[in-house]
């Protein structure tokens, strides 16, 4: 099983363990560009990765409190949604996730 670990911020670790946000952003950068792009579908999906792990920081590995995870994650190139922390009409990988 192949595993997406991103490491975020508090701000968005916790509005995506309430449940409020729904994806989360990456810019248009090589190095996402490597992670991403070639694993994408004509769809414009990813199906590079099983698992997606959200962490708050970089914890250890058995520290459930700061780490969220989610089954099958999707990438697309998009537009986000401000709220969520995307500059408005700016393109950025977007994530997101089936609810567990």
């Amino acid at each position: 099983m192949k595993t997406l670990t991103l490491s975020l911020k508090k701000q968005w670790f916790d509005l995506i363990k309430a449940g409020v946000k729904k994806e989360e952003y990456r810019e248009l950068k090589d190095y996402w560009f490597n992670r991403f792009y070639h694993s994408m579908n004509p769809d414009g999906t990813s199906c590079k990765y099983d698992c997606l792990v959200f962490t708050l920081g970089y914890p250890k590995a058995d520290n459930t409190e700061r780490r969220l995870e989610f089954k099958n994650p999707k990438i697309r190139i998009g537009t986000g949604r401000p709220e969520w922390g995307a500059e408005p009409g700016k393109r950025y990988f977007v994530i997101s996730w089936d609810k567990e």
